[in-house]
């Protein structure tokens, strides 16, 4: 089992706490919020103990003084951007992203366009949010932004936006993904709110780097690795250094912005209330490290699992080859290469060994299972079959589940269902399984064990097909594929 490294409880008040004396200083105060406030999996990840929803639960010990504004960039809508784990676009993520928080208890006040010049996919969003019941401001391109500092805070700059009508102390200013112009948002209203008298403040919450932390601990590492398509790099904050004599991390786009803020701070203000990027942020998860190898650990592993969807990334065309030599420095720097994944070796040797692809599983507890190419089933479906043998207690020698059983749904899938491969797929075995469980107590044995297959690494010799992918993932099985597909059709779902 993995070592626990990180102090959620103590996060959820700490980080609580810490915001509430930031917003006492002043009337309102902004606070922009990076990465995912739901299912944040890569904190979970590298900080073990890290609760996915660690972010939202924070949020509900504040949800009578904070609200929600959401900002999404009007060219992503154009461009009908996805989000890459759920595969939805921004406009669908924005309203589930709603729902979501509204759920829980937490307001969402708005929602505001930003880049807004006219878009069509924009204006159809806005008018569905309007049916739907949620204000919807706009916010539009500035010219000479960020440089022109003298244009950008005046009334054809900052001044031409909407002014996000708020009503709660802390409002807190999220996105459906990167590049949504949260910060632009939060500056924008600092504008407006001091025409008005209201003495607002604004922070920056980014969970990574973590900026005491050393630039080069695996934890900030991870974060690179993380972030390769993006260009983003740990750097020394020179300004805290300068300020203080401190040796703290940030990363360069909020390094090279900051004279910039700094200076639409003054504009407004008449002084900038912070002396450093780092002093904007209101992160203490480097605090709540309890077992710092531990963390360690879980980031290297990380870093591998980044590198190998790196390169599956390049194969499908979503990066180019640049990101690959960049994931190539960042493992370099953590002292690791990619035969430190465990699961690799025994995966590549059984394909070797059956001359068809195969998959290799790591258990919590460091047991590895394999799983073999089969006329009934896919390797990963073998793979999964023999994990919950194990879990269970059950010899390699038992049938879980009978070729009675799966070869009616290979006649369904090719006969009428239009599909080449007859082999089940992951979630097709999964059925089966639960199918022969109702009358075999070794298969309810072994369904029994799914739970426990939660924090288990896998490895595929092959790419597989989204339907294995999602169905891992929702099991909590963590995946790794070599870059190749397993037919040379120039067609993959």
């Amino acid at each position: 089992m993995r070592a626990i490294g990180f102090d959620n409880d103590a996060y959820l008040k700490r980080q609580s706490q810490h915001i509430r004396e930031r917003f006492a200083q002043f009337d309102k105060l902004y606070l922009e919020f990076g990465g995912k406030l739901f299912d944040d999996f890569h904190a979970s990840r590298v900080l073990p103990g890290f609760q996915p929803d660690s972010k939202v639960r924070m949020l509900l010990e504040l949800r009578d003084q904070a609200e929600l504004v959401i900002s999404v960039n009007a060219d992503h809508l154009e461009k009908n951007k996805r989000r890459g784990d759920l595969g939805i676009t921004y406009d669908q993520e924005t309203l589930r992203l709603i729902d979501a928080f509204r759920g829980l208890g937490l307001m969402v006040s708005s929602v505001c366009l930003t880049q807004f010049s006219g878009q069509r996919a924009a204006c159809a969003f806005e008018d569905k949010l309007r049916s739907l019941g949620v204000p919807c401001f706009r916010h539009f391109p500035i010219e000479g932004y960020p440089a022109d500092v003298q244009h950008i805070v005046s009334d054809n700059g900052f001044g031409k936006n909407d002014y996000i009508e708020t009503s709660r102390p802390l409002v807190v200013v999220t996105a459906p993904g990167p590049g949504s112009g949260k910060m632009a948002t939060c500056l924008s209203q600092l504008y407006h709110e001091h025409r008005h008298g209201v003495n607002a403040g604004y922070a920056k919450f980014e969970t990574f780097p973590v900026w005491n932390l050393p630039i080069n601990h695996p934890v900030n590492l991870a974060y690179e690795a993380a972030t390769v398509d993006l260009q983003d790099v740990n750097m020394i904050d020179p300004y805290h250094h300068t300020a203080y004599g401190i040796v703290t991390v940030n990363y360069n786009r909020d390094v090279e912005i900051y004279p910039v803020v700094a200076a639409i701070f003054e504009r407004i203000f008449g002084h900038c209330p912070y002396k450093s990027p780092t002093d904007m942020g209101v992160n203490l998860v480097g605090n709540c490290i309890v077992d710092d190898e531990a963390c360690c650990e879980a980031s290297r592993q990380e870093i591998l699992r980044r590198y190998y969807q790196t390169r599956f990334d390049i194969k499908a065309g979503r990066i180019d080859q640049s990101a690959l030599y960049r994931m190539e420095l960042v493992m370099s720097q953590a002292g690791i290469t990619p035969e430190q994944r465990a699961c690799v070796a025994p995966a590549i040797e059984k394909a070797e060994q059956t001359g068809d692809p195969a998959t290799a599983i790591e258990l919590p507890d460091g047991t590895l299972v394999t799983g073999k190419t089969s006329p009934l089933l896919g390797a990963t479906s073998a793979a999964l079959l023999n994990a919950l043998k194990h879990l269970a207690g059950l010899g390699d020698d038992v049938l879980l589940i009978s070729p009675a059983v799966i070869e009616p749904i290979q006649a369904l899938k090719v006969g009428h269902l239009g599909n080449r491969n007859p082999r089940l797929h992951t979630d097709e075995t999964l059925l089966a399984l639960a199918i022969c469980a109702v009358n075999d107590p070794q298969a309810q044995k072994a369904m029994e064990q799914l739970p426990n297959l939660k924090d288990s690494e896998a490895h595929s010799t092959v790419i597989l097909s989204q339907v294995d992918i999602d169905l891992l993932h929702k099991v909590g099985i963590r995946l790794t594929m070599e870059p190749v597909y397993q037919s040379n059709r120039l067609y993959h779902k």
